[in-house]
């Protein structure tokens, strides 16, 4: 590919440079050089360089506009604000219509949260630069550190009307349409602006994002296809559209997209994984083995592959393995209220009654509220005999479930089973009232309890 004569002059001028502060000879350069010489090392982060090559283009220039604004964009760097404002305030008194001076006068406000000021001070920079767009989205920056979505969302719209290509700016503007809920306003919003910019992959990439976020996922997949036709390497356009095609339960399409984000980069355990998934969805339990192994031999410390490997052998019933391999996970991430779950309930399975108690009291203990582990854990409380904590963890339960029939039922047969027999008939009767069919967990959970006469008679004095 050849360069352009501009593209040839700036390395040319580089070069020179360089070869300049090796040599020590001085070699004389015009301002506009000495700016793109500077702003480069600024942009590589090379600001010592960038000091240098300043410092040599004003002894070369003393009077240059253009270097003192580049100065001051160094001093505004630096947090030398009111060094940078000082100058600024001399250039103002020489090019009162220079929108630069303006726009790094806005920048200082910025710098000190002063975003109105800001604000302010660029719309003055718009009266006077031919650069529109980079002053629009200035502003919309500004917006944003406001907070003020609505007007960044406006500035940003304007900014691309001006340059159609500049991406940051869609970014952004699908951002704010994103966060203030909008997103069909912003899909409306892309696809006017890819008729007006149809060769544009990064907008067909959003409109295909924002159509998954609404559950459109053909209109996705349409979108990124068009994406991934435009640039045939766009690795986010193949991610996403694989995971359009697992929600549309198209397995075979959503490996092939996985697969093209291998090929076009390493193989990320993420894609593994989900590739491992979709296999196991289409029947084929060799190829999602093959997949989920290879997603921890990718990741090692990625919990979700030890856990996809745990279920994937609780389906086959084999919780030997299933408890390697959810113990795997739990030794990454202990305080996961799934995991412990999972650790409980493979537990449960293999007759590991303690282990299955430790397991349900840990899930609770990291936030899982769910009815079902909460009957679980009192049920094996009961089988092991723990009959005061089944009742605590119970009493513990029905703040959570205060209207439950399944916790009343239980905490009448924990009571008689005390011969606290007050109790048991307060809940017994809060059983019944709740859901009288249901009185058969008393016999199914408490056999003893139920044969018991005064507990028939109370349930058949309540039925009439």
């Amino acid at each position: 590919m050849q360069l352009s004569n501009e593209e040839e002059d700036y390395n040319l001028s580089l070069s020179k440079f360089e070869s300049m502060l090796k040599t020590n000879k001085v070699l004389f350069f015009d301002s506009e050089e000495f700016e793109e010489i500077i702003l480069h090392y600024l942009d590589m982060g090379k600001a010592n360089l960038a000091k240098k090559a300043l410092k040599l283009a004003l002894d070369q220039h003393p009077k240059s506009t253009g270097l003192k604004l580049v100065q001051v964009e160094m001093l505004v760097y630096d947090d030398k604000l009111e060094i940078a404002e000082k100058l600024l305030n001399e250039l103002y008194a020489i090019e009162p219509n220079n929108e630069e001076i303006y726009i790094q006068k806005a920048n200082i406000y910025s710098k000190r949260d002063q975003h109105e000021k800001a604000v302010e001070l660029l719309k003055i920079a718009l009266q006077y630069t031919d650069d529109y767009a980079d002053v629009y989205n200035l502003i919309g920056m500004e917006y944003l550190f406001m907070d003020n979505l609505e007007m960044a969302k406006d500035s940003f719209i304007k900014c691309l009307e001006e340059d159609l290509e500049d991406q940051s700016a869609l970014y952004n503007v699908v951002y704010c349409f994103e966060f203030l809920d909008q997103n069909q306003e912003a899909i409306a919003y892309l696809i006017e602006y890819i008729n007006k910019n149809p060769y544009s992959e990064i907008a067909w990439h959003q409109l295909g994002r924002l159509h998954y976020g609404v559950k459109e996922y053909e209109n996705a997949i349409r979108a990124f296809d068009y994406a991934t036709l435009i640039d045939d390497e766009f690795l986010g356009a193949f991610m996403e559209k694989a995971k359009a095609y697992e929600r549309l339960k198209k397995y075979a399409e959503a490996i092939e997209s996985y697969n093209r984000t291998i090929e076009l980069d390493d193989a990320t355990s993420y894609a593994l994984l989900r590739i491992g998934k979709c296999y196991e969805k289409l029947g084929n339990a060799v190829l999602a083995l093959k997949y989920y192994n290879q997603t921890v031999h990718e990741d090692p410390l990625l919990d979700k592959g030890w856990i996809a490997i745990t279920d994937f052998y609780v389906r086959q019933k084999n919780f030997q393995k299933a408890l390697f391999f959810v113990n795997k996970a739990l030794a990454i991430d202990n305080q996961n209220r799934l995991y412990w779950k999972r650790y409980a309930t493979i537990n449960k399975q293999m007759n590991f009654f303690e282990e299955a108690e430790f397991g349900y009291r840990k899930a609770v203990e990291f936030g899982d509220c769910e009815l079902d582990t909460w009957l679980f854990w009192v049920d094996i409380l009961q089988f092991l005999g723990e009959f005061d904590s089944a009742v605590q963890t119970l009493l513990q339960a029905s703040e959570y479930f205060p209207e439950e029939n399944e916790i009343e039922y239980r905490l009448a047969g924990l009571y008689f089973m005390l011969q606290e027999n007050t109790k048991a008939k307060f809940h017994l009767s809060n059983g019944l009232r709740l859901n009288f069919d249901n009185y058969i967990l008393i016999e199914d959970l408490f056999p003893v309890i139920w044969t018991k006469k005064t507990v028939q008679n109370y349930i058949a004095k309540h039925k009439k």
